[in-house]
């Protein structure tokens, strides 16, 4: 079976969770057919806010998913960032969960859709809490949208970009399914489908594994042709903006390559890489997969303090530090 939250997925609604023991209060912003949900913890008086801009499929905005994520990342994240004065929105995509109402099909989406709600998304941030300082914090494919995002919306702060790709779509979905043995009986399927979805054609999925009909649903080709289209270190290469890349190093699904990729594309963007830093966020030990992927499970686990320390050293003063290449402990 393929294990991979880098891809589109049809909606399924749940409940945002939220943390009694931090302010965190409602926010929204206008959708397309109806509103935008999210949540703001303010941040201290004239602090930053980052806006976190989730990942692939159906991820909330505490970054929870219905495939098997429970590890509230995001919720995690922005509650330790709001310890140190630094405010957070935090979204559910158009069409999903609290967002439902925006779009009556959240699979007929484009990465410049999503552009379009980060855009309103920082309206109405600045409108919330007074600051006109916001920044783009992109996780997994969030890091795409933030990046397309930052050509288009006026006077952003900067952009983050958290265990995020560096390679394009079709090639980090071919990493994901070459890294995985048991996925050789249907490889050669897999890898024709992203080459035809790469040239903009649609995939019959009929005769395939149905774990294949599960990836490529008709439902998603469109978006998934959108995304392959974009190349994110292009586009980093383009941002002029102040950046921070962080990387984990122990990311099983967009691997250390992508971090170094990026950076490539813009030297002058801070590089921080987290050692055992997982795709949710986490520290894990040792190199074993299952216990890997058992953090997609446990929100009880804190996200990794070198993430969190390198967003807030970023956003407090960003011109400081050698922008080449450093680890966070």
């Amino acid at each position: 079976m393929i294990r991979s939250t880098y891809l589109a997925a049809a909606a399924l609604v749940a409940a945002a969770v939220s943390s009694p023991g931090q302010a965190q209060e409602a926010l929204v912003a206008p959708g397309p057919q109806g509103e935008l949900s999210g949540t703001l913890i303010r941040p201290a008086d004239g602090g930053p806010v980052v806006l976190v801009i989730p990942g692939s499929g159906p991820t909330d905005r505490d970054g929870n998913n219905p495939l098997g994520v429970k590890a509230a990342p995001y919720r995690l994240l922005a509650e330790a960032l709001g310890t140190r004065g630094i405010g957070s929105v935090r979204i559910d995509k158009r069409g999903m969960f609290g967002s439902k109402g925006a779009v009556p099909d959240p699979n007929q989406v484009t990465i410049g859709d999503y552009g379009d709600d980060v855009a309103a998304w920082v309206a109405a941030a600045r409108a919330a809490t007074g600051n006109a300082c916001v920044w783009l914090l992109g996780h997994s494919e969030g890091g795409l949208v933030a990046l397309a995002a930052a050509q288009r919306v006026p006077d952003l702060c900067g952009v983050i970009l958290v265990a995020s790709g560096g390679q394009t779509f079709g090639d980090i979905l071919r990493a994901q399914l070459r890294a995985n043995p048991a996925n050789a009986p249907i490889l050669a399927d897999a890898l024709g489908a992203i080459d035809r979805l790469e040239r903009g054609e649609r995939v019959d999925v009929s005769a395939m594994h149905p774990a294949l009909q599960d990836l490529f649903a008709p439902a998603v080709q469109g978006f998934l042709i959108d995304a392959m289209a974009y190349d994110p270190s292009a586009l980093a290469a383009q941002v002029t903006l102040p950046m921070l890349i962080v990387q984990g190093g122990k990311d099983l699904q967009v691997p250390l390559a992508n971090g170094e990729a990026l950076h490539a594309a813009q030297p002058a963007a801070q590089y921080v890489l987290v050692p055992d830093m997982n795709h949710v966020l986490k520290d894990v030990a040792g190199d074993a997969p299952q216990a890997n992927l058992a953090a997609y499970s446990d929100p009880s686990l804190p996200v990794a303090p070198g993430l969190v320390e390198a967003i807030a050293g970023f956003v407090a003063d960003p011109g400081a530090g050698d922008p080449a290449r450093e680890e966070a402990e």
